[in-house]
């Protein structure tokens, strides 16, 4: 079979005025991007924001393996397949970051027959939404620097600026840095650090704001630092919301492109699940339910992170009801947390899928805790036998799951057929009666313990001295009521990348803790996470290329 990248570049693309014009979206509520993108414009959503919305599906996963799991593919190709179905159904999605692009994960197109395109815009500038994010946190970061060169007003404690700079990519050498060095008119010197873009808090706030007034009123929000006798120093009082929103006028609108079936696919904001809030922005998710009668969306990394994210962070903080939730899971996978080398995957091993499963196991556990129904879908290998794919139906169905077989990658929505089929059973007839996990009238650390005891497995949870403090200072300070993002490696449902499978009787740590009072969150980092990732010893930026003709090779 040819490979993603050449699938996608010989895919015959229809304007995206026509695919825009099936869900109802004429040409003078876009914005158009040239031929193939657009925006869609406030005006469409004002028109239509009365309509019914649609039904909500999210796709989540189990703990992400070397082997893959095809999240993005499934959802890709399961709108397909609704669409084959004669099912008004568009899928709303995260756009990709640089760093994993040019590092070792790769684009986040979907693959195979399930993609969207174009998909060499999409993974590479596309509409310019993450430059314009990375200006405006940095415009903070120029303009915090620049107030305490000035006589600093505000008596801001230079050790106590929290505000980081950010940049798209993966770049190890900027997790820790000094500037200020040079002349007096250089600015002071002091440590900085850098996170990558997808974790910033103006990712995180663009994703969860309503319209342009509540984005500013959530950039007001943002605390930059602390003065010399403890008090927040917020973007506000460093007069940077105004020329930040500015920057920010076009990234908020939600944009539009195509599957390889020409379905709409509405494709905005992209915060990692690892160390941010793994979601694509309220307003996309907002706008594709008053388009379609069925939206499926998806959430990041597996659903220990992104499906608890989506329903404790976004539905909270948007007032979305979920009807559905697809859990994504391949046999090559539960045989690698059952202990198979990836190099031995092909073989069939019932020992080991009876002993990775457990994985899965948990995972629908999880999930049944929000009161949504859960369908399974394996993505399906040509290397499954019979027997493997026998066992974890019956493993599902025992568990009151939909189970069905995905073949999106290599079929298209044909292969998805009998998967939404699956999905509209289930939402028929297992009504969803959502809610978050827990309260906001928990303590943080109650949060923090819920999560790690209930979706984690965790025995206990420890916290360092410094983590200690801050939770005593936000407390203090009247944000115990904001719901919690945990950082936590996506490997494991534990802190330790290395612990597959279910691991149990194990402490969560908890290192460090941070306010995201414009998102609206506390964020907790555990284990070793980090919020700039690094380049592997042979990342895929050494085999993306470009011909003389202008054509994209490499890109996956």
């Amino acid at each position: 079979m040819k490979s993603d990248i050449e699938i996608a570049q010989e895919a015959v693309m229809e304007p995206i005025v026509n695919v825009a014009a099936k869900v109802g979206i004429n040409e003078d509520d876009l914005e158009l991007y040239g031929k193939y993108k657009a925006k869609i414009s406030d005006s469409w959503y004002e028109k239509n924001k009365n309509n019914k919305d649609g039904k909500l599906i999210l796709v989540t996963a189990i703990n992400p393996t070397p082997a893959g799991e095809g999240k993005t593919t499934t959802s890709i190709g399961l709108t397909q397949a609704f669409n084959k179905l004669n099912k008004k159904c568009v899928v709303a999605l995260r756009e990709p970051s640089l760093g994993p692009c040019f590092g070792i994960k790769g684009g986040a197109a979907g693959g195979g027959y399930a993609q969207v395109v174009p998909m060499e815009d999409l993974n590479l500038h596309f509409t310019g939404d993450f430059h314009a994010i990375t200006s405006a946190n940095n415009l903070l970061a120029a303009i915090i620097d620049n107030h305490i060169q000035q006589g600093n007003e505000l008596n801001i404690d230079s050790r106590n600026i929290v505000w980081k700079r950010c940049l798209d990519m993966n770049d190890r050498a900027l997790r820790n840095i000094v500037v200020g060095l040079g002349k007096k008119a250089d600015g002071f010197v002091r440590e900085d650090h850098f996170v990558i873009t997808v974790a910033s808090e103006i990712m995180a706030i663009l994703c969860l704001s309503e319209d342009l007034h509540d984005l500013k009123e959530r950039l007001s929000k943002i605390i930059v630092a602390y003065d010399i006798k403890g008090n927040p120093i917020t973007a506000k009082d460093v007069k940077a919301v105004g020329s930040m929103a500015a920057l920010l006028k076009d990234a908020i609108k939600p944009n539009i492109i195509q599957t390889l079936e020409h379905t709409p696919a509405i494709v905005h904001g992209g915060p990692f699940a690892n160390i941010a809030h793994g979601c694509n922005s309220v307003r996309a998710t907002k706008y594709a339910l008053k388009m379609a009668d069925y939206v499926i969306t998806e959430a990041g990394f597996g659903a220990d992170l992104g499906a608890e994210k989506f329903f404790d962070i976004k539905c909270r903080k948007a007032d979305l009801k979920p009807d559905c939730v697809v859990l994504v899971a391949t046999v090559r996978a539960l045989k690698y947390n059952g202990g198979v080398p990836k190099a031995e995957l092909s073989c069939e091993n019932l020992d080991a899928l009876k002993k990775g499963i457990v994985n899965l196991e948990k995972h629908i556990e999880n999930l049944k805790k929000y009161n949504v129904p859960v369908v399974i879908t394996l993505n399906a290998f040509s290397s499954d036998t019979e027997k493997e794919l026998e066992f974890v139906k019956n493993f599902c169905e025992e568990r009151d799951c939909e189970f069905a077989l995905s073949k999106v990658w290599e079929a298209g929505g044909e292969g998805g057929i009998e998967l939404a089929n699956k999905v509209i059973k289930s939402i028929e007839e297992k009504p969803s009666h959502f809610k978050p996990l827990y309260e906001d009238s928990l303590s943080l650390k109650e949060k923090i313990e819920t999560v790690a005891k209930e979706i984690y497995g965790a025995k206990d949870v420890s916290y360092s001295a410094e983590a200690e403090k801050t939770l005593v200072k936000l407390t203090d300070m009247g944000l115990s009521d904001l719901p919690v993002c945990m950082a936590k490696t996506q490997y494991s449902l534990s802190d330790n990348p290395d612990l597959l499978g279910r691991p149990e009787g194990f402490t969560l740590n908890v290192r460090e803790v941070y306010p995201s009072t414009g998102a609206g969150f506390i964020v907790c980092l555990t284990g070793q996470m980090v919020t700039m990732p690094g380049l592997s010893k042979s990342p895929a930026a050494y085999t993306i290329d470009i011909t003389d003709d202008g054509k994209i090779t490499g890109l996956f």
